[in-house]
């Protein structure tokens, strides 16, 4: 099974580069729908702004679906401090810690877009004493806008309000030996892996087993992307990233399947076959347990949604934060959903 790494990289390049932080769809659907028709697809929607492709299956008597979240991690203004920085609230487990001195970007109800830096209220140890100390948390980051505003009401004249999406600056990175580096490869690499698997489908003119709906959710970061669900689908695979550490096996170069998450456990059916088709496809896998995790898989069971769930993806050092990951986990987890597609 051959996979088109160049598409892989480029995909996941193009859906990182465009700002979607949770509830900013305005950027990345159209890009979406962009690569849709690429493919010869059309890309419908829900009332909570996910879109939808649907690929005819070889089998109509069954629809299957898999989640890739298309929103990141951001903030929110929640005030304009009177010396003219903004406070925040986060859009999803946000790591203060990882985002001091990065460029942020203000997107403001006009459309327009404003850069900013995150910065401590003691943003120097040459001023003060508890430069190095200070908690890191939304009471001691503030955003120092690109301009010279000195008051609120400077703010509130360049058209920036309560309410604002910021996203940050993702700093996208590909090194020569294949690591991905930056923010947000959970979940634009997800979605790389999705439109890697469009093009084997194409070149090989193939056709999923069964009716399939390629979903991509807006709100995943904070709990709810997957709580709606069309009420025909019966499967759910959520690819999302694996998680890397002292307790896990995974890895920067396997697909990690998901057995448990903070929640709930996987169907057990349906995670034990895609096991067997990871093995198949001769897939580098690993199976873990993961903790302070969850996808919109099993934010579709906790809606009540009458579905099997089950979860895998590429595994990635340093969640949340600046992350990375290798280009060989974006094929081990194309490999292991074209299987699933197939139902190999």
């Amino acid at each position: 099974m051959i996979i088109n790494k160049e598409i892989l990289v480029d995909v996941t390049r193009e859906f990182i580069n465009t700002p979607s932080p949770v509830a900013y769809y305005e950027e990345v659907m159209p890009l979406l729908e962009k690569k849709a028709k690429e493919y010869g697809y059309d890309v419908w929607y829900d009332r909570k702004r996910t879109g939808y492709i649907t690929m005819e299956g070889e089998d109509a008597s069954k629809t299957v679906m898999v989640g890739a979240h298309l929103d990141t991690l951001g903030l929110i203004i929640r005030s304009i401090n009177s010396d003219g920085t903004l406070a925040v609230r986060q859009l999803g487990g946000v790591s203060y810690t990882s985002i001091e001195g990065e460029t942020v970007h203000v997107h403001t109800r006009d459309g327009k877009t404003h850069t900013g830096l995150m910065i401590c209220t003691s943003h120097s140890v040459h001023v003060y004493d508890d430069a190095r100390s200070l908690v890191r948390d939304e009471n001691s980051m503030v955003i120092k806008l690109d301009a010279f505003v000195n008051c609120e009401q400077d703010v509130i004249e360049m058209g920036i309000d309560h309410g604002d999406i910021i996203s940050i600056d993702p700093r996208f990175e590909y090194t020569e030996t294949g690591f991905i580096k930056a923010r947000f490869i959970d979940d634009k690499a997800a979605v790389g892996c999705v439109f890697a698997m469009l093009d084997y489908f194409k070149e090989n003119n193939l056709k999923p087993k069964y009716t399939t709906y390629l979903a991509f959710p807006m709100y995943e970061e904070i709990g709810h992307g997957g709580a709606y669900i069309p009420k025909e689908v019966e499967e759910y695979i959520a690819l999302d990233i694996g998680l890397i550490g002292p307790d896990y096996h995974g890895a920067e170069d396997k697909v990690s399947i998901c057995a448990k998450d903070a929640y709930s456990p996987y169907d057990r059916g349906l995670t034990h076959r895609i096991i067997e088709q990871a093995k198949k496809v001769e897939a580098n896998y690993c199976v873990d347990v993961f903790y302070r995790y969850g996808t919109d898989a099993n934010a579709a069971i906790r809606a009540g949604n009458n579905v099997y769930a089950a979860a895998f993806g590429m595994g990635c050092l340093s969640s949340h934060g600046r992350e990375r990951c290798h280009v060989n986990s974006l094929v081990e987890t194309t490999k292991l959903l074209i299987a699933y597609l197939l139902d190999m």
